[in-house]
């Protein structure tokens, strides 16, 4: 009998075959991929500032690293996706994800709760809406202020906001626009400059923060320098905020709207999760996108009466905490007080530190504000 049949089928074990080139580079891609998404998705993402809306904290070509630990990671909702891919897929300009399998929202434990003064991304709540119907996480990201937690009771008078009754700190880059009012000699751009005063087309007038303000003010052709506040009580037609854009929740379509403007703002109480309201002519108004729309109720008004999946309602208990976010550019940022709160599922993650910052309109030697380099975001 032949007992070397053992040592044969050893050393046949032992002799691998050797991967191709291409099957090496495709297992590392792979695993690359896998990688980055896991690190994406529970830990670490960058972001870019592509508005001035956050200016002077945040500026236009800020690159930020983006935590998805202090707030615990939400797991995908969206889970069959292109990586890397958000929404869109670049050129194709097409759908980077398909919506035919949803997972229900789960966050993992994290290590604090949004707070008032974070500068937190989030899903942009509006994207729920026609012609894009995108699922939550795939809605684009925003970057504002957390001015108002769960519970709060918010407004603002003459820009300045007030939570439960008290003066909120404002973040040391806050700024408006203003009105210049010089003796008939122009102002030095380069005063501008040094200032570091905004001029958007949008606006149309010079944007700075109150410090700027005081400078500029000093100088001897200055006459005045003075905030463009909307007036109290008086609503703005051609730029109306939240919720006077959603008339399909008033009770009696008769009823006059909130005399609200992105200045003089409020009363308003961020809905918290527990939280029970009365539904009325006040209210709904108010709170009728996010029982129907962020909640996921069937909600109809008829005769004055609200029902809520076809059954009346007079009173509704919230599922979900919410938020009030807005830009540090107050008169140039698209934010809560045009469209409402935003939900939890729909809050990504802190913003942490700015890795990189890129000036488009700088010299090709000066585009790098090398300042910024790994700032803090506060």
């Amino acid at each position: 009998m032949n007992w070397k049949f053992w040592n044969k089928n050893k050393s046949k074990d032992k002799v691998k075959k050797k991967k191709s080139a291409a099957r090496e580079w495709t297992d590392a891609i792979i695993f690359a991929v896998v990688a980055a998404t896991l690190i994406r998705t529970l830990f670490i993402e960058a972001y870019t500032i592509p508005t001035p809306s956050m200016e002077r904290s945040l500026l236009v070509g800020d690159f930020l690293f983006v935590s998805k630990v202090n707030y615990g990671a939400r797991t995908p909702m969206t889970p069959i996706a292109f990586p890397f891919a958000h929404h869109t897929m670049p050129i194709l300009n097409t759908k980077a994800y398909w919506d035919g399998i949803k997972l229900p929202y789960y966050r993992l434990p994290g290590l604090s709760e949004v707070k008032k003064g974070d500068v937190v991304v989030f899903n942009y709540p509006m994207e729920a809406d026609s012609p894009l119907y995108r699922p939550v996480d795939k809605r684009e990201n925003y970057i504002k202020r957390c001015q108002g937690a769960p519970g709060d009771t918010l407004s603002l008078v003459n820009a300045q906001v007030y939570v439960n009754g008290k003066m909120a700190p404002n973040p040391p880059g806050v700024q408006t626009d203003y009105t210049v009012t010089t003796n008939g000699t122009d102002i030095n751009p380069q005063i501008y400059a040094d200032l570091n005063v905004s001029l958007y087309d949008e606006v149309g007038a010079p944007t700075m923060t109150k410090e700027s303000a005081i400078k500029l003010k000093s100088y001897s052709n200055i006459k005045a320098v003075t905030p463009n506040y909307k007036p109290a009580g008086i609503a703005d037609p051609l730029n109306p905020v939240f919720p006077a854009k959603y008339p399909k929740y008033k009770l009696d379509p008769k009823n006059q709207d909130f005399d609200w403007n992105v200045d003089n703002y409020g009363p308003i109480i961020i809905p918290k999760k527990g939280w029970t309201v009365k539904l009325d002519s006040l209210t709904m108004p108010v709170y009728g996108r996010a029982i129907e729309v962020y909640e996921g109720n069937k909600l109809a008004i008829k005769d004055g009466k609200v029902f809520i999946n076809d059954k009346e309602a007079t009173t509704y208990t919230f599922k979900m905490n919410y938020y009030w976010m807005m830009g540090d550019n107050r008169h140039d940022s698209l934010d809560s007080r045009y469209w409402g709160f935003v939900p939890e599922d729909h809050i990504v993650g802190k913003a942490l530190f700015v890795w990189m910052s890129w000036d488009d309109n700088a010299s090709f030697f000066g585009k790098i504000r090398w300042s910024r380099l790994f700032m803090g975001i506060h």
